[in-house]
């Protein structure tokens, strides 16, 4: 166990900061999968500019990387222009 305040301190700093990252990384996943389970072009044209800014967030905010958002970004416009 940690002896000094301020690594106390660290410690419950960390843990907050852990649930609050688990919280938007498990979000953006369900949105993507939502997104990839729609077969309505409309619907998720309209979806994807509101994926498409969590991703950049988290990614400016270093939950996820910028290059897992990218790639994300372009899977997903790939998937929405081959939808009929």
């Amino acid at each position: 166990m940690a002896n000094h305040k301020s690594s106390l301190k660290r410690i419950r700093q960390e843990e907050k900061r852990r649930l609050h990252n688990r919280y938007y990384a498990k979000t953006m996943r369900n949105t993507v999968k939502k997104l990839r389970a729609t077969t309505d072009k409309a619907e998720a044209v309209a979806m994807y500019p509101g994926v498409q800014k969590m991703l950049d967030k988290l990614a400016k905010t270093n939950i996820i990387h910028k290059n897992k958002a990218a790639n994300l970004k372009s899977k997903l416009a790939a998937y929405i222009s081959k939808l009929a």
